[in-house]
């Protein structure tokens, strides 16, 4: 069985801090070239800088990329210091930064084709309302880094019921013999 990927993906990341340094934490939102939704994923990462963080969405972002086989990848960030830095016209100064960005640039080097972006924060919402119910799950004290080991990845598709078989409406980026978890809500 194939399984069919989009030619291209497009990623928002972002990553923030309470503190600067003080609790961190990134967000992925994947979508399809067309925009239509594949994926989106956060992570608490413990006391670090809002810089570290961007760039630990990066990362998140590049290696769910490569697993997943999107090799054509558009990043949408807020963060114009690693925009700049990614694309060479800042220097990277940070001794913090400095393997995070060598790691993303040997990263973007696997890939086909890569790009860039830098946007406002209004154009970034969903992933920044992510990098936020994350924090504020951890200042609640229902989620700690340390029991939350891995991104969650949600999947949403449209699905079909006919003759007791689902049929969805698109392929979505799993692998043979993955397993998963599913929510079933009726369209009304």
């Amino acid at each position: 069985m194939t399984t069919h990927r989009p030619a291209s993906v497009v990623m928002y990341i972002d990553g923030g801090s309470r503190g600067n340094p003080g609790p961190a934490a990134y967000a992925v939102v994947v979508k399809a070239g067309d925009g239509a939704p594949l994926a989106g994923f956060s992570k608490l990462l413990g006391e670090a800088t809002n810089n570290v963080a961007e760039y630990e969405g990066l990362l998140a972002a590049l290696g769910y990329a490569l697993r997943h086989h999107h090799l054509r990848l558009k990043v949408v960030s807020d963060s114009e210091l690693l925009v700049r830095q990614i694309q060479g016209s800042y220097k990277v100064k940070s001794a913090y930064l400095k393997p995070l960005h060598q790691r993303a640039r040997e990263m973007i080097a696997r890939l086909e084709a890569f790009s860039l972006e830098h946007v406002r924060r209004e154009q970034n919402r969903e992933a920044d309302r992510l990098v936020n119910q994350a924090l504020d799950a951890a200042e609640a004290g229902t989620i700690s880094s340390a029991s939350r080991p891995s991104p969650v990845t949600v999947l949403r598709a449209a699905a079909t019921h006919h003759a007791g078989v689902l049929k969805l409406q698109r392929p979505l980026p799993l692998t043979e013999g993955e397993e998963v978890e599913l929510e079933i809500r009726r369209k009304n």
